[in-house]
């Protein structure tokens, strides 16, 4: 099957599963055009969220949902006696529009927290998780193959994949500054970590750029690609909310500070190879 179509039916089909276990709420409450104070939260008794589907956030395991996003924002929610509801959406972009326009509260996903995207639309949780970008790429054939990246200065000419919206991008450009050359950056809209990935060990693209994480969790399907060339030092990684929205955000920090200190949040690091 072209790579192209599998990453899409690997969506696809995630996203069929979420949406017959994961009830959206149809009130009027959801047609809020601006995002909402957390005494409206609190008021309704829901808590809304957004993520991106993949294998270490969010995603169907049987008729289960796991993720440690997703336990993260349930032990959240009920911490502060609320209803969790959240959806997967791929794309940063869309997230952001859904926060904007009051659609989610939290986008509560590995969020980069760079001094890019501190100027961004987002006002940023404590940091939650520690992390690193990766290049993905084909093993060598052979000890003359010069498609293999061993180092960051033989990025120089190369084109790299980056989910769409992907604050990545400005590492890219400051890492093109630091070895003197362009690095070419394309954006594919609707692919994550993990549907760049297979593009890459199927041939249609030579290299993507990935969470670390993301990338050792699935590294076991692919055992043609190689995943050892960091990208970037270990970075901080967080929650997002709305710039109008900084009791939720208060809250939520609060809520963090005491939670990361718990054996249940060590647990849930361990169970899903984050510490």
């Amino acid at each position: 099957m072209n790579a192209r179509r599998l990453a899409g039916s690997i969506l696809l089909c995630g996203a069929t599963l979420v949406a017959a276990v994961v009830i959206w709420p149809r009130s009027e409450e959801t047609k809020s055009t601006r995002p909402r104070t957390y005494e409206e939260i609190v008021r309704s008794g829901i808590i809304r969220a957004t993520t991106e589907y993949n294998s270490v956030g969010f995603h169907v395991d049987h008729d289960t949902i796991a993720g440690f996003h997703y336990e993260l924002f349930q032990a959240f929610a009920r911490d502060k006696g609320l209803q969790a509801e959240i959806i997967p959406e791929m794309e940063l972009n869309t997230q952001l529009e859904g926060i904007n326009h009051g659609t989610f509260d939290i986008i509560a996903g590995s969020l980069l927290i760079t001094s890019e995207q501190k100027d961004s639309l987002l006002l940023f949780s404590h940091p939650i998780l520690l992390n690193r970008q990766v290049l993905v790429q084909r093993k060598p054939q052979s000890e003359q193959d010069t498609a293999y990246i061993a180092q960051q200065l033989q990025l120089a000419q190369k084109t790299v994949y980056l989910p769409e919206g992907s604050p990545v991008k400005y590492r890219i450009h400051n890492l093109s500054a630091e070895i003197a050359d362009t690095i070419y950056v394309k954006e594919l809209p609707k692919y994550g970590s993990e549907q760049l990935m297979a593009l890459v060990a199927h041939g249609d693209i030579d290299y993507a750029i990935c969470e670390e994480s993301i990338a050792k969790r699935l590294i076991g399907q692919y055992p043609q690609l190689d995943i050892d060339t960091a990208i970037s030092f270990n970075q901080f990684y967080g929650w997002g909310v709305s710039k109008e929205s900084q009791a939720l955000l208060d809250t939520l920090n609060a809520w963090l500070d005491s939670y990361k200190d718990t054996s249940s949040f060590k647990k849930l690091l361990k169970k899903y190879d984050l510490q």
